[in-house]
């Protein structure tokens, strides 16, 4: 009884991290020797002696985890952000500027990238594997593209999965969940998710295996009503809830596209159309649809050949500068791989079709307009304004009237005419008029690697120490035009196929000295893409291991990113604004004549202040205020570059109880490829450029994809403790992450977007009383600043509890797991502009024939 009141208490303030301890034992130093990575260096190698940092998670890890699934056990990893768009699109991140789709971290199933092409970036585990085939997860927190190439400057997850011929039978999971308790905008949801795993070997050459997954809830509610333009009418004292241009944040259709300046009764006022909650215009109903198929070939001893396939059809709800909902979203990988003991060879096809799916904002900014253009809809407005002022109303009152007559005949949410509206404007791919998204894109890579010191070079491995490696890849990608959201820029081709390419490769030489206790590593790689010219990406590390249980290293690596065809080729409308890729050949001559928007705002509120509060007239204002004006100085995109310094130690004390995970590291970016607002005047006449600049109808806005001219530092580091004692498993790791800025600070860096500190605690026990098993685990991160397109604000600390318990009845080869995310329901936001999360209260039954 002591020993469980021990437990319970220690269990209340210690939580669940995600390093990989299975081998913390009593026998942990063999086990430690026998651990290996292959992630941080593309070759097996001792965890311990990785020549960077590496967290790394096995099934064993998972199934002790109280996370409902093995994805979202890995935001407990040392060192890892995850921030949650949808309850199914979630993002992984490491070490600052996260964003809800993130370009920098790669995400590899099986060594292969699972990136949705478009997006340049995976949807979660859409097409991932379920949680019966997970073998392990290592995460490189950090700079990789010296290995790995593009999308790899804030580092990778590699998911990998079980070998039919090591893994064979049946399995079937079934997890049922409630959702959405205490949820303000919903009664409690029944989630649900079914998964098989068949796996079998044929002959001792032959074997085969078969995932089906199949996930159905409702998703996460983005309900935040936080008002992004509180000061647009305070020259005329018309704030909070007499503000005419009101924009709150989970509401579409009132955005500055949506505003007009209109002067009434001698008054300037800016006025918003009315627009809709997001509640209005999404179905929330979540679906994923995944299966894959994994055929084993062993050609000889060592040598294996398999072909892969990974199919997912999904909904849920997916954002970048605006949200979007995914309504039947085909996402597809063919792959064809060659191991051996020295080369390893790689070809792969990722295709996705974008199907229903549709901008949110669009949505509501069109169905407004469908009932009522905006000039009817303005009209309207000014006429009942002056209406209700002559009749002796408040300014306050004659706004709230006009709005009243202006909306008459606005189609309310869930009526019929509202329901035909969105599904109609869900097929027109035209965000002026619509809001489809009709996306079809696809990327092909070739990649190889081979170990010479593994095979032609034996002899020199023996004789020196030395480790030789050479590789390879080529990814290109091919974007088939649809006329709204990609257009190919050459004349008389705009719905000819784009291809868009890389090349690369590199040379890898590890050389050990003083007895096998120093390793020292160098790697060079050189990458050509189809618009840029040859960059080279070093990397050099070294290892000092004075014993086998400890293990200092240092390292400095460079890493390029270029830009994802997103960034490059886009050409999309939205909401009057037209956003443009940096490529040259897409945004020729709209950088030289464009003038800041951040500056125009400047200007227009001060031209309004004038004109209500000075008694300028308009032209006067205009006069007087044109100096508020600012030229754009952002041209064409190129790639971004960091250079990394990291550093760190591992090592087991307490004779095997105890392992120590710490690192540190400095960043140095330049060349961040971000997105600026800027307007192209409708003259080039220098004195008439500001009158154009006030007149929404003489101007172009436009949302290019740049570079930020700010220099940007961060540093930050981790620590990971784990001890393991009669069978228990108590852990504990923080993280600490900080910003830094140069002198020329412009504002469009991307955002930091990370909390300061994380910090994870927990214990667990697999055998706590006969088959029974537990775990518990607390999550806590401080408060952080969040920048985006979308809304820009301090996200608030939050802290999570999870925990299970699990009985394994062995005897009928089945195990039952009862847990709780979030535990407490404490809704939170991991973001701003994302959904509220609350609690996910789970049973997970798994079924295994050997």
């Amino acid at each position: 009884m002591k020993t469980l009141l021990l437990l319970a208490c220690t269990l209340a303030t210690s939580i669940v991290a995600a390093q990989d301890t299975s081998y913390i034992q009593r026998d942990t130093a063999v086990k430690i020797l026998s651990e290996v990575t292959v992630s941080a260096s593309r070759t097996r190698e001792r965890l311990l002696s990785s020549p960077v940092s590496i967290q790394k998670a096995n099934s064993a890890y998972f199934n002790n985890s109280p996370s409902p699934g093995f994805f979202d056990a890995l935001e407990h990893l040392q060192g890892v952000q995850m921030i949650t768009p949808s309850l199914g699109f979630k993002v992984l991140n490491a070490r600052g500027f996260a964003n809800t789709t993130n370009v920098r971290f790669a995400q590899l199933v099986d060594g292969m990238d699972v990136q949705s092409p478009h997006i340049g970036g995976p949807i979660a585990n859409a097409l991932g594997p379920s949680d019966l085939d997970i073998s392990n997860v290592e995460v490189l927190p950090g700079v990789a593209s010296a290995l790995y190439g593009m999308n790899t400057i804030n580092g990778l997850a590699n998911i990998s999965t079980k070998n039919p011929f090591v893994s064979e039978g049946v399995s079937i999971q079934q997890k049922t969940a409630l959702t959405h308790l205490g949820d303000r905008n919903s009664r409690a949801k029944l989630f649900s998710e079914t998964s098989l795993r068949w796996a079998k070997v044929i002959s001792p050459q032959l074997a085969f295996k078969l995932n089906g997954t199949f996930s159905k809830g409702y998703d996460w509610i983005a309900d935040d009503h936080r008002e992004l333009n509180p000061n647009a009418n305070a020259s005329t004292g018309l704030t909070g809830a007499d503000n005419p241009a009101q924009d709150p944040l989970s509401s579409y259709g009132n955005e500055s596209s949506d505003r007009r300046t209109i002067s009434l009764k001698g008054r300037n006022y800016v006025v918003a159309r009315t627009g809709y909650d997001e509640k209005d215009v999404v179905d929330y109903d979540l679906q994923n649809i995944k299966a894959d198929a994994g055929l084993y070939y062993r050609l000889r001893s060592g040598a294996t050949l398999n072909y892969m396939y990974h199919v997912a059809l999904l909904d849920n709800v997916y954002q970048r500068a605006n949200r979007f909902r995914l309504q039947d979203y085909l996402v597809q990988q063919h792959g064809l791989q060659y191991q051996s003991n020295s080369v390893q060879l790689k070809i792969y096809l990722n295709r996705e079709n974008t199907g229903n799916s549709y901008n949110l904002r669009s949505m509501a900014e069109n169905i407004d307009r469908n009932y009522k253009a905006d000039n009817i809809w303005y009209a309207d407005y000014t006429n009942a304004f002056n209406t209700a002022s002559n009749a002796g109303a408040t300014a306050a009152q004659a706004h709230r009237d006009a709005r009243t007559a202006a909306d008459a005949g606005r189609y309310l949410p869930g009526t019929a005419a509202f329901n035909q509206t969105l599904q109609r404007l869900q097929q027109i791919n035209n965000w002026d008029t619509g809001a489809a998204l009709k996306v079809k894109a696809s990327f092909i890579h070739a990649e190889g690697q081979w170990e010479l010191t593994n095979g032609l070079l034996t002899g020199l491995k023996k004789s020196t120490g030395m480790e030789l490696m050479v590789g390879a890849d080529h990814r290109t990608y091919i974007i088939e035009p649809d006329g709204n959201y990609f257009i190919n820029p050459e004349a008389g081709k705009e719905y000819s196929n784009i291809n868009y390419s890389k090349t690369g490769g590199f040379v890898s030489v590890t050389q050990y000295l003083l007895h096998n206790s120093l390793k020292l590593g160098a790697i060079l790689r050189a990458d050509k893409n189809d618009y840029f010219p040859l960059m080279f990406t070093p990397r050099f590390t070294a290892v000092y291991s004075p014993s086998d249980m400890h293990h200092f290293r240092l390292s400095f690596q460079s890493g390029y990113r270029y830009p994802s065809i997103f960034e490059a080729y886009s050409n999309v409308n939205s909401g009057g604004v037209k956003r443009v890729g940096g490529l040259p050949a897409m945004s020729n001559g709209i950088f030289e004549n464009a003038w800041l928007q951040s500056s125009i705002t400047t200007f227009q509120q001060a031209v309004l202040n004038d004109i209500n509060s000075n008694g300028l007239t308009q032209a006067q204002a205009i006069t007087k205020n044109a100096g508020l004006l600012k030229k754009n100085p952002y041209t064409y995109i190129k790639a971004e570059h960091v250079n990394s310094f990291e550093g760190g130690h591992k090592g087991v004390f307490m004779q095997g109880r105890l392992f120590l995970d710490a690192d540190f590291y400095f960043n140095k970016y330049k060349n961040f490829i971000a997105q600026a607002n800027m307007n192209v005047p409708n003259t080039t006449n220098t004195d008439s450029i500001p009158f154009a600049l006030y007149n929404r109808s003489r101007q172009s806005p436009y949302r290019m994809w740049t570079n930020s001219q700010t220099e940007v530092y961060n540093y930050g580091g981790s620590l990971g403790l784990t001890y393991t004692i009669h069978g228990y498993t108590a852990n504990a790791n923080t993280s600490y992450a900080k910003l830094r800025m140069s002198g020329k600070e412009d504002g469009l860096e991307d955002g930091f977007n990370t909390p300061a500190w994380m910090l994870n605690l927990s214990v667990a026990k697999e055998r706590l009383w006969k088959q029974a098993g537990a775990g518990i685990s607390w999550k806590w991160q401080s408060s952080y600043y969040w920048q985006s397109f979308l809304v820009n604000g301090d996200v608030p600390a939050y802290s999570s509890l999870d925990a299970q318990v699990s009985w394994n009845f062995s005897k009928l080869g089945c195990k039952a797991k009862l847990g709780a995310s979030n535990l407490l329901n404490k809704y939170y936001y991991s973001f701003l502009g994302g959904p509220a999360i609350g609690g996910m209260y789970y049973l997970t039954l798994t079924y295994t024939v050997k």
